[in-house]
């Protein structure tokens, strides 16, 4: 298990590398000049141009991204053009957000998700899982935007239960409370995907009750319960295990839509609003982040196989 760690960890250097490269180049396809975004239209192309001297920009590509490259093998992730600070600084700053709505979510995922997912199965074709089928397709298709708004008008503004808007951080004040503030954007946020995972769920555990070994434990005399619980739901969990591991990076860094309902600042609407005010540092040092969470989240997803089934073996 160590060696095929290692082995992983290591081969990660390449995958980097290469997101470096594309992220890189992609970036600098962008139209528009960073300098001028920064200045504005009434700037003189004389200080356009000394402003991009003292970037770097008018550097070839190649001679910026080796320049990129080396302050990050040193930790310098660059400095954010419009923030006029270390892009390390803001990316954390923005990651308490997305990391506490992200956890949340992922919370009320597993938690809805996954038992009416299992119930489903095992009332296969009865009243409840068409009920079930229903609600999830019903929910899966609902924009996060629209179900946010409405949350908000209900819960925020007529009930008045939770606030409107914004994320005072938790980490920085101590008061834990101020997690209220995510509540309906979790939920938001978990509704489409709670119904995935039922989807997900129902169909992994149907599609393992008919193999051989289950077959035969219900042959043996092994009770419905022991057959689903030991057999059917265990092994089923390998693939909601690993849907679940890619949803939480997604939540982490592509959740704009509700963190732009609810102000949240987050790391999605940092990305969008990076790339509209041409922050390139902003946008590799975000890109690169979350590039580097996906390999450790598959890296994790793949040694939690080992526990799940017995059978798989890491050397």
């Amino acid at each position: 298990m160590f060696a095929y760690i290692v082995r992983r960890l290591l081969s990660m250097i390449p995958s980097l590398l290469l997101a470096s490269v594309i992220v890189f180049s992609f970036i600098h396809m962008i139209p528009g000049d960073p300098a001028q975004m920064m200045l504005g239209d009434m700037a003189t192309p004389e200080q356009v141009q000394e402003l991009r001297e003292a970037m770097g920009l008018d550097r070839p590509v190649y001679a910026q991204y080796f320049i990129w490259l080396s302050g990050i093998l040193k930790g310098d992730f660059g400095t954010s053009v419009f923030f006029q600070q270390p892009v390390w600084s803001v990316i954390l700053d923005r990651a308490e957000t997305s990391l506490f709505l992200a956890a949340m979510s992922l919370v009320l995922i597993v938690g809805i998700g996954v038992p009416v997912g299992v119930l489903s199965a095992v009332r296969y074709n009865s009243k409840l899982d068409q009920a079930a089928s229903a609600l999830s397709m019903f929910f899966a298709s609902i924009p996060t935007f629209w179900l946010g708004l409405n949350f908000m008008m209900l819960f925020s503004v007529t009930l008045k239960w939770f606030p409107t808007s914004g994320f005072p951080s938790v980490l920085a004040s101590g008061d834990w409370t101020n997690l209220r503030y995510l509540v309906l954007p979790a939920v938001t946020l978990s509704a489409p995907n709670s119904a995935l995972i039922v989807r997900l769920t129902r169909s992994s555990m149907l599609d393992v009750s008919h193999a051989d070994y289950v077959k035969t434990a219900r042959a043996k005399g092994l009770s419905e319960g022991a057959v689903n619980v030991k057999h059917v739901f265990r092994n089923a969990l390998i693939a909601v295990v690993s849907a679940l591991g890619f949803t939480f990076v997604a939540l982490v860094a592509g959740t704009v839509v509700t963190e732009t309902v609810f102000s949240l600042p987050g790391v999605g609407r940092l990305v969008v609003e990076s790339l509209l005010r041409r922050d390139y540092p902003t946008i590799q040092g975000v890109i690169l982040v979350v590039a580097f969470l996906y390999m450790i989240i598959n890296l994790l997803v793949d040694l939690s196989f080992a526990f799940l089934d017995p059978r798989i073996r890491y050397s």
